[in-house]
Parts: structure tokens; C-alpha cells; sequence
């Protein structure tokens, strides 16, 4: 499965790069229920700061929503480390008068508390941009690339893909539709491949492997299973066009999507994952962007004839 990947979350890369064209009114409604409904941390701040340069109205009106939704994430951010702190200060009073569990916990609670709140306001704020700025987790939102009447468009998606005929509570019932098996796909998958694929541009992608599997042992006497998160990168370096799946819930007018994993590499089985994305090699992109459903052997056909890289793997910071 793809726990995290690194992406490109800049619209106007996919400009340069592939000729596509963004979705304005998807953008626009993204932005706007994730600032109306107070998830706005769903979204990368890479993707956001693409717009604080606007060239049109469209951008404009756009960048004014961000600027409207990071003001208010501020002031929450803001509001939540007077909280803790002034809860931390209470802790702190009650230790040195009559220390209690609750004290102790009230003080852990709040030190961690204002730790993680005081990283999110340094970040919102940071100008400079960083790795982690375009790095996105299931739940969260990022720029797909697919083909409409010829012309390839940029769309916001959700990274967990609601399937045809699905609601909120299928959903919840069944959490790993960010990953789409290769063996499954004409099952589960049925209704979306050959008929609606996609394209994730990843440069690097995180799983969570136990660490006893990692270091190639069994479990000691006692030992209980460690996870650790791994970063997996191509080499050489280079941006991979991760195979994707999509949909859209005309309900919500929800976009989502998955990325399609297959059995790993060696070097990904050796550091103890058995899941992998599929990178496409860019002379199939405009036959995987245009699937025919009447043909499925020739989309497995691109599948197996995948970009094959090295990858190495690291400890995830």
C-alpha cells in the first residue's frame, strides 16, 4: 500500500510539463468546503502556495480563499496554544502544590499539545518551501492528471477513492481505498478500470514496515512488533507517473481517487513491505489516460511494461 508519497502538488508543473489544463471550478469548490467544514490541514501547503502568485481571476479569486483559510487556521492554531498553555501553567501550579495523575497528565497532554500547534503555526507561516510541503496521507487531497475529450486536465482529488455506488459509510466500513490491488482491479475495481485512470506524479512514497521484518529477524522472546516508516526513493532520482484510479460521487461532487499497487520489487519485500505503486513509462501515458474497456489485456500490457528504478529506502525523518 501507499501509506505517504511525496508529489507534485504545483498545477502549473502539470502546465509545463504535460499541456493539461487545471479544473478551476474544482479547484475553487476544494478550497472552499475544506475552509467551510474546518479541514483545511487536508490540503499540502505546497498545493495552497501555488496560487500566491496569481495570473488571472480565477487565480485570484482562489488565492483570496487561501489567504481567508490560512488566517483562520492561524487563529485557531492561535487560540489552541493559550489553551494548553494556560493549561500547562495550571498543571504546573498543581505539581508544586499536591502532585496528582491528573496533574501529571494535564502536563504531558498540554506539553505535547503546544509542541505540535506551535509546528503547524511555523510551517503555515513559513515562506521557504520544504520536502514535507507536497507529502500527502490518505484522507488528504492532490492533483490528478486525467484526459476528458482529449485534453488532459488537472483535478483535486481526495487520496481514498469512493467507488461507484458508495457513501460516507461504506467508507468508513472499508478505510483502504487509497490502494488499488492489481489482482482486484477487475473486481473490486470493476466499474474504474478501463473506464476512469489517472495519473500521480510521486517522487518519493513512505510505507509502515515492522522493524524486526526490516532488520530481517524474528520477533524476541517478549519483543513486541515495532512499526517504523520507511522512504522509498527511485534511482536514479526522477519523478514517477504513478497509475491511478478515479472517481466522482455527483452527490458530493467529491473527486477521489487511489493509487494502484502490485507485488514489490525485491528490494521493497527485503525492507519489509509486500505492496508497491506501479510507475507508467511516459510513452503509454496518453494510452493509460485514454483506456479502452473493451481491451483490458493491453492496460495490464502497460502495467507490466512499468518504469522500473532501484528504489532505495531510508528511515522517514
Amino acid at each position: 500500500m501507499c501509506y505517504s508519497a511525496q508529489i507534485w502538488s504545483e498545477f502549473r508543473t502539470f502546465e509545463r510539463e504535460f499541456g493539461a489544463v487545471m479544473n478551476i471550478h474544482q479547484y475553487v469548490r476544494l478550497f472552499w468546503e475544506r475552509r467551510k467544514d474546518r479541514t483545511w490541514r487536508k490540503i499540502p501547503k505546497r498545493m495552497k502556495d501555488a496560487f500566491a502568485n496569481p495570473r488571472n481571476d480565477a487565480e485570484r479569486e482562489i488565492a483570496a480563499i487561501v489567504a481567508e483559510g490560512d488566517a483562520e487556521e492561524a487563529h485557531a492554531l492561535e487560540a489552541e496554544l493559550f489553551n494548553q498553555k494556560t493549561r500547562l501553567t495550571n498543571a504546573e501550579r498543581a505539581l508544586q502544590s499536591k502532585p496528582t495523575k491528573k496533574a501529571e497528565n494535564d502536563k504531558r497532554v498540554a506539553t505535547d499539545k503546544i509542541a505540535r500547534a506551535q509546528r503547524q503555526l511555523d510551517d503555515l507561516r513559513r515562506k521557504e518551501p520544504l520536502p514535507r510541503d507536497s507529502r500527502i496521507f490518505p484522507g488528504q487531497y492532490a492533483p490528478v492528471m486525467i484526459a476528458r475529450e482529449g485534453k488532459r486536465e488537472i483535478v483535486p482529488m481526495r487520496y481514498q477513492c469512493r467507488l461507484p455506488g458508495w457513501n460516507e459509510i461504506m467508507e468508513r466500513k472499508y478505510p483502504g481505498t487509497y490502494n488499488a490491488r492489481r489482482d482486484n482491479l477487475e473486481k473490486t475495481w470493476g466499474k474504474l478500470f478501463g473506464y476512469q485512470h489517472g495519473i500521480m506524479v510521486v517522487n518519493a512514497f513512505f510505507e509502515n514496515v515492522s522493524r524486526h521484518k526490516m532488520e530481517h529477524r524474528d520477533l524476541a522472546p517478549g519483543e513486541r512488533e515495532e512499526n517504523v516508516v520507511l522512504e522509498f526513493n527511485p534511482s536514479p532520482p526522477h519523478d514517477m507517473l504513478v497509475a491511478c484510479l478515479w472517481s466522482f460521487d455527483e452527490r458530493d461532487e467529491l473527486y477521489s481517487f487511489a493509487a494502484i499497487t502490485d507485488e514489490p520489487p525485491p528490494e521493497v519485500a527485503a525492507a519489509g513491505h509486500d505492496r508497491c505503486i506501479i510507475p507508467i513509462k511516459p510513452e503509454n501515458l496518453n494510452a493509460w489516460l485514454a483506456p479502452d474497456p473493451a481491451n483490458l489485456a493491453a492496460l495490464h500490457a502497460i502495467l507490466d511494461d512499468r518504469d522500473r528504478p532501484y528504489y532505495e529506502h531510508r528511515l522517514a525523518a
